[in-house]
């Protein structure tokens, strides 16, 4: 097998994400889902807006999420859209929840601890 690469930048920014990208010289076509945590209401542990703007811009991306299976702010569409716009996501780029209208099953073919793996609709 061949060993995997390793980038690394000592900055954390903005540029330096996009440089990042670039590295990679893989031009993504196409729709494409950027997957990240919106943050919970109330919390900052998340990749702010500011950091991820440039990237998600440079690659044309959509915000991709699901709903949460515990009680909060992010287990309903209307809520979760709320936290997202509150944490100034909706400012970048679309945000789809993508359980908004329901999930489907994918079966897990040979798993162990589940048969089958619950998506959201949009996939």
């Amino acid at each position: 097998m061949e060993k995997s690469k390793v980038y690394f930048t000592k900055n954390i920014d903005s540029e330096s994400l996009v440089k990042m990208y670039e590295v990679l010289n893989k031009e993504l076509k196409g729709k494409v889902a950027v997957k990240l945590s919106t943050g919970e209401a109330g919390n900052n542990n998340y990749l702010h807006p500011e950091l991820i703007k440039d990237l998600v811009h440079k690659v044309n991306g959509t915000i991709i999420e699901c709903n949460t299976a515990y009680p909060g702010k992010r287990n309903s569409y209307e809520d979760h859209l709320e936290v997202a716009k509150e944490h100034g996501f909706l400012t970048v780029t679309d945000v789809d929840i993508m359980d908004k209208e329901g999930d489907i099953e994918l079966p897990v073919n040979g798993g162990k601890h589940l048969k089958v793996n619950y998506v959201g609709k949009n996939l």
